[in-house]
C-alpha cells in the first residue's frame, strides 16, 4: 500500500516539477520532468517484480521467475488486479510443473481476477484443459479447449490446441 502511494505521489511530484519548469520558461525541461512522470505510472501499473518474473519466465528460468514472485510478500494488498490476475497466472505456469491440482487452482484464481490479454486468456484455458485432460475430464477439457481456440485470435497456440485435440480423442 505504501508503494502505491509512494509511486502516485512520485509521478505527481515530476509532473508538478514539469509544470513549474513550463511556467519559468523552461520548455526544454518541462517536457524531460513530464515524460519522466511516465517511469512512475508505468510501475504503479505493472509491478516491476512481475516484469522480472515475465522475462526469466521466457528465458526458460524458472528458479528466478520464482523467486521475484516470492518477494511479493502479500500480492492482495499490494497488487492491482491487473497485476494480481497475472500474478496468480505466473504462479499456476510455475506450479504446472510439479503440482498439478495447485496449478489449476492458480489458473482458475487467475481468469476470475481478469487476465488483460485474450492470448493469456487462451494460454490459461490451454494449460487447464491440459491438466482436466490429464485427469481423465474429458467434457470439461474439450469445453476449455474450444473456448482457448476462440481466444486464440493470432492463431499462436494452433499447435498446442490440435495436439491436444488429438489427444482427446484417445480417450
Amino acid at each position: 500500500m505504501i508503494q502505491r502511494i509512494l509511486r502516485i505521489g512520485i509521478a505527481v511530484l515530476f509532473f508538478g516539477l514539469g509544470i513549474w519548469q513550463f511556467i519559468e520558461g523552461e520548455i526544454g525541461n518541462g517536457i524531460f520532468w513530464v515524460l519522466l512522470t511516465a517511469i512512475p505510472v508505468f510501475l504503479y501499473l505493472r509491478h516491476e517484480r512481475i516484469l522480472m518474473a515475465l522475462w526469466y519466465l521466457r528465458k526458460q528460468d524458472m528458479a528466478s521467475a520464482g523467486k521475484h514472485l516470492a518477494a511479493i510478500r502479500t500480492p492482495e494488498s499490494t497488487l492491482i488486479k491487473g497485476q494480481l490476475a497475472y500474478y496468480y497466472f505466473l504462479q499456476g505456469v510455475l506450479v504446472s510443473q510439479t503440482n498439478l491440482n495447485k496449478a489449476e487452482q492458480w489458473m482458475r484464481k487467475a481468469l476470475q481476477t481478469g487476465l488483460r490479454q485474450k492470448e493469456d486468456q487462451a494460454m490459461a484455458k490451454l494449460q487447464l484443459a491440459g491438466m482436466a485432460l490429464s485427469k481423465r475430464r474429458k467434457i470439461e477439457a474439450q469445453t476449455l479447449l474450444t473456448e482457448a481456440k476462440k481466444l486464440d485470435s493470432r492463431g499462436l497456440m494452433k499447435d498446442q490446441i490440435k495436439m491436444l485435440q488429438q489427444q482427446l480423442k484417445r480417450i
